[in-house]
């Protein structure tokens, strides 16, 4: 089986094309440019490097949150249009869990951490011994603060080892407090190859909904959403 794997939640766009047990070509760019402007030529360049032919793409994978309301937005769509003019399933995966896929085969706690602005992150854990990555609670908005509490609460006998955009920014504000890592530059990001993985491993078990239920999973209200709330719905 073979997916076509796209993640544009954050600052990075990236697209892959993974088999079982085969990254087959990547791409990814962090050069804070729209989505919009690389996303379909990113995907477009790779496969023409590559060799490699849409037609014979079993299925679309992509990010679906949480992140960036406008990346997701156009990641999601790009996804499910390409999987409706293929006629191949649309598998959504989570961006946190996918984060802590980086890290696969470490003997950790891993934490994943996206910047969500205002002192929150997106955020879930994963433990990652014997191999497995086992979800420890859902994907979630959670202020830096209550994080920390809760890792201090819990007593791991393995490293915490934080990844995602938001990992320096809790790393400088937990390393005083716990005994916590940040994964290296080359592990921290998304990555779609690791979305990819996700999504074959769910193609495999069946595990997956109609295209047109794979949509954006944002976890909180959009600025305009809350600005509105706060003015009480007002003009």
């Amino acid at each position: 089986m073979k997916t076509l794997a796209i993640e544009s939640s954050a600052l990075t766009a990236s697209c892959a094309i993974c088999e079982e047990n085969l990254v087959v070509c990547e791409s990814s760019i962090t050069a804070g440019l729209t989505h919009s402007q690389t996303l379909m030529s990113m995907i477009e360049n790779m496969l023409k490097s590559a060799n490699q032919k849409l037609e014979d793409i079993d299925a679309i994978t992509v990010s679906v949150g949480p992140g960036s309301f406008t990346g997701l937005r156009i990641g999601v769509s790009s996804a499910k249009g390409m999987a409706k003019a293929l006629n191949c399933p649309c598998i959504g995966v989570s961006t946190l869990l996918a984060l802590a896929r980086n890290l696969e085969g470490t003997e950790s706690i891993v934490c994943s951490v996206m910047d969500a602005r205002r002192d929150q992150v997106y955020n879930a854990l994963f433990d990652m011994q014997k191999g497995k990555t086992v979800r420890i609670c859902e994907d979630r908005a959670i202020s830096i603060d209550e994080l920390i509490e809760q890792l201090k609460a819990n007593e791991y006998n393995v490293p915490v080892v934080l990844v995602g955009d938001g990992a320096e920014l809790c790393y400088n504000k937990m390393k005083d407090v716990l005994d916590v890592r940040i994964a290296p530059p080359q592990l921290r990001l998304q990555r779609a190859a690791s979305i990819g993985f996700c999504g074959l491993e769910k193609l495999k078990n069946g595990d997956f909904c109609l295209e047109n239920e794979v949509i954006p999973k944002y976890l909180r209200l959009s600025q305009a959403e809350r600005i509105r709330n706060e003015l009480g719905g007002k003009q």
